[in-house]
């Protein structure tokens, strides 16, 4: 693709970009309007996940008034954040990181303009790093920096995460040793592919249970504990069942576009792409809404 099709390509990318936002903005509320009233009453935060995607996609949905973006690696946050045009359109942007992060990376990622939350602190001693760090590089400041804790709910050895049965321990060590963290939630990727017609998703039963166990453990009021769990084929669901936090991507901004892929083809729009997950997602979801009391 030549350099004129490829700027062509991602203007008129970026000006569908709006469209498919408001479209996952209404499904964002529409799922939080059938949660059973027994849930907290917390409004679920829509996280753009925009890896690699250009900036002016980000700076496009920025325009449409978002604000939270997620991004898996932490080299793309480093130089996405950093982009003169990104730090000159987008100056509230609130940058979620949501990537498994290694200790020899931390002051790299830390180091990030408007970082907001670090969603996979997945041990107590990535806690005690990022901790650390986080007190240097702040200097005078004391804002505390938002952290997640992950859970690896669906037990695969692929996927990091926290042992579920560790998740108490961990958060306790993180409230108690960790004074320049800010312990937001849980945060799980869980098992990809599940099908709903077998019922609720049992990864986000297991966040939502060791939610339970934490709050009846340390005295901690639910709503005080976000849940960072549903993507894109899935966050409806997430949401009618207690999702706080939606990580959201493909649907937004289309399918990703990898260096080893077929780079010169267009990846589908937005809008067609969230068009056929919206309809695959209202035939599994038909039987699992949750109807109001």
């Amino acid at each position: 693709m030549s350099s004129s099709l490829a700027r062509m390509w991602k203007v008129a990318m970026s000006e569908e970009v709006g469209k498919a936002l408001q479209s996952v903005v209404e499904r964002v509320n529409q799922a939080a309007a059938r949660r059973p009233k027994t849930l907290p009453a917390v409004p679920p935060r829509l996280v753009a996940v925009s890896k690699t995607k250009p900036p002016e996609m980000v700076v496009e949905a920025y325009r449409q008034g978002h604000r939270n973006f997620g991004e898996n690696y932490v080299n793309e946050l480093v130089d996405k954040a950093s982009d003169p045009l990104i730090l000159a359109s987008c100056p509230e942007i609130r940058w979620h990181f949501i990537g498994h992060l290694q200790k020899n990376n931390v002051n790299k990622l830390l180091g990030v303009p408007n970082l907001f939350v670090v969603e996979t602190v997945d041990s107590a001693k990535l806690a005690d790093r990022v901790n650390s760090s986080w007190q240097r590089l702040r200097g005078a400041s004391t804002q505390r920096l938002k952290v997640m804790v992950q859970l690896n709910t669906s037990g695969e050895q692929n996927k990091h995460g926290l042992p579920p049965e560790d998740t108490v321990s961990t958060v306790q060590h993180i409230l108690s040793h960790c004074a320049a963290l800010d312990f937001l939630g849980l945060m799980t990727i869980g098992r990809y592919g599940y099908d709903l017609n077998l019922g609720p998703n049992p990864d986000f039963q297991t966040l939502l249970g060791r939610r339970q166990q934490l709050c009846d453990g340390l005295q901690m009021p639910l709503e005080r504990v976000e849940l960072s769990m549903g993507m894109s084929t899935d966050f409806d669901h997430a949401i009618e069942v207690g999702s706080t936090n939606v990580r959201v991507g493909s649907i937004i901004f289309g399918n990703r576009e990898y260096p080893n892929s077929a780079t010169n083809t267009p990846a589908p729009s937005p809008e067609k792409t969230a068009k056929s997950v919206t309809e695959e997602a209202a035939k599994k979801m038909q039987h699992l809404t949750v109807s109001k009391p």
